[in-house]
């Protein structure tokens, strides 16, 4: 199972909803569009992961990158939806202190 990506803007933020799995197969091709949209000026971002079924190392490394990229301006990059199992990967890594994690996709909305 790889990874289908489905891309929505709206009114300046930019939502990617992620579906199967996030690791070494699936990652590079991700982390280029991710960060291109980034280095284009998109600063608004946010990663749906209601259908992510797993994340590997490699698919937090994309994440950290991406967020290391917004730092320089005033971006953000938000999570929200995340299944018990993989919220439990971000808690456990560390992830939880520097990217905001919501339950919902209204609440990552409401907070930019």
């Amino acid at each position: 199972m790889g990874l289908e990506v489905g891309e929505i803007k709206n009114d300046g933020i930019i939502t990617f909803k992620l579906k199967g799995r996030l690791d070494s197969n699936t990652s590079n091709d991700f982390e280029e569009r991710l960060l291109s949209l980034i280095q284009d000026g998109e600063s608004k971002i946010i990663l749906d992961f209601e259908n992510l079924e797993y994340i590997s190392s490699a698919g937090l490394r994309v994440l950290l990158k991406a967020a290391r990229e917004l730092k320089g301006g005033d971006g953000k990059l938000m999570l929200c939806s995340l299944k018990d199992y993989i919220r439990e990967v971000f808690d456990l890594s560390g992830f939880v202190s520097f990217l905001p994690i919501y339950d919902t996709m209204d609440e990552c909305l409401g907070a930019f």
